[in-house]
């Protein structure tokens, strides 16, 4: 099997966003792709590739390899501390029961 034909069929998945039984036909076959792509995550060559790409892509740049500092997004961190897609869902069911009862004329 030919490496570059795996990398190309998981650079389509990760650029297209399709789903693995979608791979066109003229790549390789999905389940190869899926079980390159399961070996490759849980042997820890996809963070090593990533890894080495980025170190070469910052040198190129003239910068240190290995980045000094990174940034949190403070809108996606305060999701998560909140409890994430479940914790907003509640709040807006408690605020709809709060609009409803509001609106009921309690004289």
């Amino acid at each position: 099997m030919d490496l570059r034909e795996v990398v190309n069929a998981l650079l389509y998945v990760l650029r297209t966003g399709c789903a693995w039984r979608h791979l066109p036909h003229d790549l390789i076959p999905w389940g190869t792709a899926w079980a390159y792509f399961r070996r490759w995550r849980d042997d820890g060559t996809l963070e090593r590739i990533h890894d080495d790409l980025r170190d070469q892509v910052r040198r190129a740049a003239g910068r240190d390899p290995q980045p000094s500092a990174g940034s949190i997004d403070s809108q996606s961190v305060k999701t998560a501390e909140k409890g994430g897609r479940a914790a907003m869902t509640l709040a807006r069911r408690l605020r709809d029961a709060s609009a409803t009862l509001s609106s009921i004329p309690w004289d």
